[in-house]
């Protein structure tokens, strides 16, 4: 703010004092300045303009000074303009009054040219720095504001995604990702054998633990291959890779994810057996196209892939295993250079026409 922006109302009811402020303010560079006979008048030019000082007398009749600050001070629109009162040069009692009621600062008559012009571009300069607090106060709530709604839409996407793919999906403003879509991905289902007949035997708190344990121990290892999880049914999982992010060898992210699961099975499944548990883990993979999109309700949404491949990763993972990783010929093509596999012939599927060719994952190459 230059001094020919700053906006003054100088409130006196002395023509002579009105006068003689106006021309030193003028002759400091001050342009802007309006003028009020009265306390009244004033109050009805606050409301009508924007100032960015008044310079306001004590003692005027009809509404006197400090009347006329207390006013100001209790309106929120009014009470951040600083305000500049003129007293009498002895009158202690009236500079203190005023201090207390709010002023900014007070001028003593008759007037000095060099004081006034310190005070009066002191109280500008408080001011200005005031207002700069002021909106950098207002932009921080709004940035807090911005920051507390990404943080519920990242909790909100952190149910489907793993949080370094929920938050690219907020950083690239990608909720559009999450409309239908049709994509290649890399499907994983994997289930534990002999779940259903521990059910029928173990008391509900026995499975709710051996199922906490199990999610405990393989969760992070989907978060780490930046897997995103379909659901869980029981003690089956299903996870894709390649969406909502593309990633440059999903197949690879997969593989590496199954057998690290079968790896931190292995502990489980001895602890288990110790406790008379025989339970057991098998992985199936497919890679193919697929549907994936957010479907439900308000309220409750869900985001999900749909197609052939999830149903020959399900049948893959029905004929696996304990232990095993099981994916087709096809698939298995596309990562032969690179894991340890075992041919176990042709196998029939519900819904498959012909023999898929099997192959067991047993580890990465070299």
């Amino acid at each position: 703010m230059t001094i020919q922006d700053a906006s003054l109302l100088v409130v006196d009811d002395n023509d002579d004092n009105r006068y003689t402020l106006t021309r030193r303010l003028k002759r400091e560079g001050y342009g802007n300045i309006s003028t009020a006979n009265n306390g009244l008048q004033a109050l009805e030019q606050l409301q009508q303009k924007k100032f960015d000082l008044v310079m306001l007398d004590v003692m005027m009749p009809e509404m006197n000074g400090y009347e006329v600050l207390e006013r100001m001070k209790s309106d929120p629109q009014l009470r951040d303009i600083p305000v500049i009162m003129i007293t009498a040069v002895e009158d202690q009692e009236s500079v203190i009054r005023c201090i207390k009621l709010g002023a900014e600062d007070h001028l003593p008559k008759p007037f000095d040219p060099t004081l006034l012009a310190a005070r009066v571009s002191a109280s500008l300069e408080k001011k200005r720095l005031r207002d700069e607090l002021h909106e950098l106060n207002r932009t921080l709530e709004e940035r807090v504001k911005q920051q507390l709604s990404e943080l519920d839409r990242l909790g909100m996407l952190k149910r489907f995604f793993s949080p370094q793919i929920a938050k690219a999906i907020l950083d690239t403003g990608g909720e559009k990702m999450l409309q239908a879509h049709r994509r290649e991905v890399v499907v994983v289902f994997l289930d534990m054998r002999g779940f259903t007949a521990f059910t029928d035997k173990a008391e509900p708190e026995e499975v709710m633990e051996v199922l906490s344990e199990y999610h405990n121990a393989l969760g992070p290892l989907i978060l780490a291959e930046g897997g995103t999880l379909d659901c869980f049914t029981g003690d089956g999982m299903m996870i894709y890779f390649n969406d909502p992010i593309k990633m440059e060898f999903p197949l690879l992210n997969a593989v590496r994810m199954s057998l690290a699961m079968q790896r931190d099975f292995a502990p489980l499944r001895e602890a288990w057996q110790k406790r008379g548990f025989s339970l057991d883990l098998g992985i199936g993979i497919a890679q193919g196209y697929a549907t994936l999109g957010a479907i439900g309700f308000e309220g409750r949404w869900d985001y999900t892939c749909i197609g052939s491949v999830t149903n020959h990763a399900a049948r893959l993972c029905g004929e696996a295993k304990g232990g095993q990783i099981l994916t087709n010929g096809k698939t298995h093509a596309r990562v032969e250079e690179l894991v340890k596999a075992e041919p176990l012939g042709n196998m029939s599927f519900k819904g498959v026409a012909e023999p898929v060719p099997v192959v067991n994952i047993t580890g990465l190459a070299g």
